[in-house]
């Protein structure tokens, strides 16, 4: 059990697509989201996070993010000082 609580503590999901307004997260289609992947660590996603949106920097309404699943599944761990 303790090495799943420590991979779990530690997901991240990269994920984007078309969003009505660039300054929100308001997919316009959510069953066209682009999910990219789930990541161990924050680098591992920013990496990942970073070559998706380098992909559509010239689409000012594409949109990708990194979801922090740890904080989602675990809302009672202690965050990163």
């Amino acid at each position: 059990m303790g090495e799943y609580r420590n991979i779990m503590s530690k997901l991240h999901l990269v994920m984007g697509g078309r969003v009505s307004n660039p300054q929100t997260l308001e997919f316009d289609d959510l069953s066209s989201i682009d999910l990219v992947g789930v990541y161990p660590d924050y680098n591992s996603a920013e990496k990942a996070w970073r070559g998706a949106a380098q992909r559509t920097v010239d689409d000012a309404e594409m949109r990708y993010v990194i979801v922090h699943l740890h904080r989602l599944l675990q809302p009672d761990l202690p965050k990163p000082a």
